[in-house]
């Protein structure tokens, strides 16, 4: 039996984060954005040990619940804003030979603002670097979405432009069709595998014979601002057969027959106002009752499951011209008696809730979700993860989802 190489997963997160605070850790379509990194470092076959180096207590806490190792802590000096990936790798490799003996074969950066990867990227980077001894590292590319063979220098003094780079054998490539011009590919932060020796001994990340993994441009995620974060959370529940921190999220149904809603904290903000005479009054958004029209227009069916008894719940219903289920303790089973006795198959339901009592009702239909504010068990266990809170539009957001969706098939 041949001995498996030592490959080592590194996951570099600094605690001082400007553009997005805290975003190693911060929520990502339902975890923490580490996590997801974490976990096609866990999930990779021909990785043997996952670490993350951090300068931070917190991060490397999170680290340590999603099932990284953290047996060290940066020094502050390899953490600040124009630290390069060199000096981390160098500490980490150093810290591990000198205190465990462990001298992996290849280094595996795992970086964690790219974490929409592709299931078996990991290995395949791994596997080709493996596969070619006379290669340094195998890095993640991508086409390129503009040429620089295309692309110009102003001269400040002058202001005349002067191509970028010059193409041998053609005199203007900036004139030349695209078919003419050299394929070029743009570097990912997705995956880097690399010799261990070439970070070591010739101090790069990188080496001088550097093979290509390439990556499905779907997957082209960087996450550096606040803009980026709210574009690429989408990507999680498209469909793409992504690395997953928990369980496999489904998509929607190619087919919705049924949207279940939880009442409190879905319809409404989970707040509840009594009055001096003890009477309930509850908040909701407006914006909801279009987006319900709408799925009804789509011969999309509605329903309202609730274990409160309020009579709130009735009212608002009544306005939205929904049906309603209310006072029901065990919601997983009037689920299933009304899935029965309306004929509906459950694969072509989607439930939206927000609490661990919405938790039986998930496996029971073809894709649950939560809203943004939902209980972190619920998240975790979600097909979905809407933006807006329960109150403030997440029923209205995933109607149009649900509706965008159906118009796509």
């Amino acid at each position: 039996m041949v001995d498996r190489p030592a490959v080592l997963a590194i996951i570099p997160a600094r605690g001082g984060s400007k553009g997005i605070p805290r975003k190693n850790i911060r929520d990502f379509a339902g975890y923490p954005l580490i996590a997801y990194s974490i976990a096609a470092g866990l999930q990779a076959e021909t990785v043997t040990r996952v670490v993350v180096s951090t300068d931070d207590l917190e991060i490397a806490a999170v680290a340590r619940t999603w099932g990284a190792e953290t047996p060290f802590l940066r020094p502050a000096e390899f953490a600040q804003d124009h630290t390069m990936d060199l000096p981390v790798f160098q500490h980490a490799l150093q810290w591990l030979a000198d205190h465990e003996n462990y001298r992996p074969e290849v280094v595996v950066q795992l970086r964690p603002t790219s974490p929409v990867r592709p299931v078996g990227l990991v290995d395949e980077a791994v596997r080709t670097l493996l596969a070619h001894p006379e290669a340094d590292s195998v890095r993640g590319v991508v086409p390129a979405g503009q040429n620089p063979h295309k692309m110009w220098r102003i001269d400040p003094q002058t202001g005349h432009m002067k191509n970028l780079i010059d193409v041998p054998g053609i005199a203007e490539p900036y004139n030349a069709p695209r078919q003419a011009l050299p394929q070029i590919y743009w570097q990912t932060g997705h995956i880097d595998a690399i010799r261990a020796r070439v970070i070591r001994e010739g101090h790069s990340m990188s080496g001088e014979v550097i093979l290509p993994v390439m990556v499905d441009p779907q997957f082209t995620v960087d996450i550096d601002t606040p803009a980026d974060w709210q574009r690429y959370e989408w990507m999680v529940s498209s469909g793409l057969n992504l690395v997953l921190p928990g369980p496999g999220r489904r998509p929607l149904p190619e087919k919705v027959a049924l949207v279940v809603f939880d009442f409190d904290g879905v319809m409404t903000d989970n707040r509840v106002y009594v009055d001096q005479d003890g009477r309930e009054m509850v908040a909701a958004s407006r914006a909801e009752g279009p987006g319900l029209r709408r799925l009804e227009a789509r011969g999309i069916r509605t329903l309202v499951l609730s274990s409160e008894v309020n009579p709130v719940v009735a009212a608002r219903c009544r306005k939205l011209q929904v049906p309603v289920l209310q006072g029901e303790q065990d919601k997983a089973q009037a689920l299933l008696n009304y899935l029965r006795s309306e004929k509906i198959d459950p694969r072509q339901v989607v439930y939206l809730g927000n609490d661990v009592n919405d938790l039986p009702c998930f496996p029971l239909v073809g894709c649950a979700a939560v809203v943004a504010d939902a209980e972190p068990e619920a998240v975790h266990q979600a097909d979905l993860v809407l933006t807006r809170k329960g109150g403030y539009g997440a029923v209205r957001e995933l109607c149009e989802i649900i509706l965008t969706h159906q118009g796509k098939i």
